[in-house]
């Protein structure tokens, strides 16, 4: 009895590893800015969708704004590419968790898997923020600052 316990909850673990990770990954738009209040990081970085809304009221020049859209071309293709990975990973986890008896070393090896590409992914967000704000200059950080405190505006009404 004693040896079926850990099996039975690395299966139980694993599996809702599975659901928490095919949940976050069924997802077709990457997940929105976490505000401030759950991400420390949130309130240094600019969003690419914040600096491309913004880029007349914060003066982006024109080699600005090529280096932003390559980025974010060569950034989202990438991510395009991690998720395909992933998905295939989970498939491969899945595939493994769904027999009788689970090979613990393969199924944590699939795991590993997993957990590198959202590595990759996340290492890949960070950086494109890390160069957009090194693209920027201190000025135009600081209006995208005041512009991220003043929160959403609606969109303007046509006269």
């Amino acid at each position: 009895m004693k040896k079926t316990k850990p099996t039975v909850l690395v299966v139980v673990l694993v599996i809702g590893i599975i659901l928490t990770v095919a949940f976050a990954s069924a997802q077709q738009s990457p997940p929105p800015q976490p505000t401030p209040d759950h991400d420390p990081l949130a309130q240094f970085m600019f969003p690419p969708v914040l600096v491309m809304q913004h880029q007349r009221e914060i003066g982006l020049t024109d080699e600005q704004k090529a280096f932003l859209r390559g980025e974010i071309q060569r950034v989202t293709l990438r991510f395009t590419e991690l998720q395909w990975q992933l998905q295939d990973a989970m498939e491969g986890l899945a595939s493994v968790m769904k027999e009788s008896s689970v090979n613990e070393q393969q199924a944590l090896s699939q795991l590993d898997k997993i957990l590198d590409t959202e590595r990759e992914i996340k290492h890949l967000h960070i950086g494109l923020a890390i160069r957009i704000k090194n693209k920027l200059t201190p000025e135009q950080q600081s209006r995208l600052q005041a512009m991220k405190r003043m929160g959403p505006h609606p969109p303007e009404q046509m006269p």
